[in-house]
């Protein structure tokens, strides 16, 4: 009896502070892999974010553009960014503290409203405009023409408003485990749909062959696509966006509670590590969906849309996109490209909302504007976030129309934070992580190659946008 009602009183303190982490909320990790499956979903939340716009969008339009020959480039976004996600995921769940409250660590301190913080909050607070924002509206942009190809009677820009409302609402009335539901419905949806698309392909006059396949993999890297394939890198994979946020789900959904306060005894490092091992899971799980979402969407673009010689861009972009189920299964899957459409689109928006209206509050517990340890405090500028943001995204689009050019600024700008953001975990990994759970020499590697390769796109990213051909 007391152990059940030191449950309930923990459940109760959990429901009022997700963000609790005391003694009484531990818990022992899983074994074996069936009972880890029971405690997987924060990369589900994670892949409504990563498989949207980068994927039906600006992943299609570099197919469109290019052809086979960028496959490899697509793999090395997707797959080259998971190490930066799990590592400073390592961190969350050992320290319980979230990504803004630990880059907020790093060296190098400028003045804030209640005091001096990390530049680095200030750098965050400077990409929401052309990441979130602007890149917030080309999504809500391919929602609202999406839904205008089946109801034609409002115009996409009306459209993308009642959804930018819609949004509002679930994510104001919504719980992490409701979020967990209907994201991944929508994306298991959508993805298994594109991957009959993508084999319909072969049945096709579009089929592909064994020598597309091979020209996609010889590293070539044509001059005149480098606006689209520096915006599909930084707009594809796990971005430097949702690893940051992908660390507010693993809090919400319990591994950093669950491992409970850092002491010295070996119980807590047996937790840390069992909880490490089912949040890499999840990472995997993340990694396997969008690459089933992400190279299946560059198939269809450069089989179908490149061979028409059709490139998505302003009013027609979904429309053009629909091609790619039309040509391979008929006129009557212009419907089901539609609603296809708003769902992987949608739950992008729904998903990136959720996480950005979180790290904004968290934001301004950093700064002082509010008290971090209050969640009622959190949860007001959550809810203004909720709203504010889908109204600033949906007239972007109002005044733009072009989801293609809105979502080339956002993941130019995403490409750019990436190595900052692989920095700052390099930085906490070596300086602040507990040694006794500390990442093997091989995890070391492949975070160093990450950063490096991310440095290098970014400078090549900045090279060019000086030279003014990327914007």
């Amino acid at each position: 009896m007391p152990d059940e009602q030191g449950a309930a009183e923990a459940k109760e303190r959990v429901a009022s502070n997700p963000y609790l982490r005391d003694a009484g909320t531990i818990r022992e990790p899983p074994t074996g892999f069936g009972n880890t499956l029971k405690f997987l979903g924060p990369g589900l939340i994670l892949a409504g974010s990563v498989v949207g716009s980068g994927e039906i969008i600006l992943t299609t339009t570099l197919g469109a553009t290019v052809g086979f020959v960028m496959l490899w480039w697509l793999l090395l976004s997707c797959w080259g960014k998971s190490f930066v996600q799990a590592e400073l995921a390592r961190y969350t769940v050992s320290s319980g503290e979230t990504v803004l409250r630990a880059f907020n660590r790093l060296p190098g301190k400028l003045p804030g409203p209640k005091g001096r913080v990390s530049w680095f909050i200030w750098v965050w607070l400077l990409t929401i405009i052309p990441n979130n924002l602007l890149g917030g509206g080309g999504i809500y942009g391919g929602v609202g023409q999406a839904v205008h190809m089946g109801l034609p009677f409002l115009d996409s820009r009306w459209w993308t408003v009642i959804f930018a409302a819609l949004a509002s609402a679930l994510i104001l009335t919504g719980t992490y485990r409701l979020l967990e539901k209907v994201m991944a419905f929508m994306v298991c949806t959508f993805t298994l749909v594109t991957l009959v698309c993508a084999f319909s392909l072969q049945f096709t006059p579009f089929a592909i062959t064994w020598p597309d396949v091979q020209a996609g993999l010889l590293f070539e890297f044509p001059a005149f696509a480098i606006a689209a394939a520096l915006a599909s890198y930084g707009a594809t994979g796990v971005t430097a966006g949702e690893s940051m946020i992908y660390t507010y789900w693993c809090v919400e959904k319990g591994y950093a509670r669950f491992t409970g306060p850092v002491d010295k005894s070996p119980d807590w490092v047996r937790r840390a590590r069992g909880w490490i091992r089912v949040m890499q899971t999840d990472v995997v799980l993340t990694l396997v969906v969008l690459t089933c979402a992400t190279i299946p969407f560059y198939m269809l673009g450069a089989g179908v849309l490149h061979r028409m010689e059709a490139t998505p861009g302003g009013l027609e972009t979904i429309s053009t996109l629909s091609n790619m189920y039309t040509q391979t299964l008929g006129a009557w899957a212009a419907d089901l490209f539609m609603i296809g459409a708003f769902f992987v689109l949608f739950s992008t928006v729904v998903s990136a909302l959720g996480g950005e209206a979180r790290m904004i509050a968290d934001c301004m517990g950093v700064l002082g504007v509010i008290d971090s340890q209050n969640y009622r405090s959190r949860l007001r500028v959550l809810r203004f976030w909720a709203v504010f943001s889908p109204l600033v995204m949906s007239l972007c689009y109002y005044f733009v129309e072009n989801p293609v050019w809105m979502l080339t600024i956002s993941g130019t700008t995403a490409a750019m934070l990436s190595p900052i953001v692989a920095a700052g975990t390099i930085y906490l990994r070596y300086k602040h992580t507990d040694r006794r759970i500390a990442p093997t020499w091989k995890a070391d590697f492949l975070l160093w190659l990450s950063f490096i390769v991310m440095l290098g796109l970014a400078s090549y990213t900045v090279y060019f946008i000086f030279q003014g051909y990327v914007l």
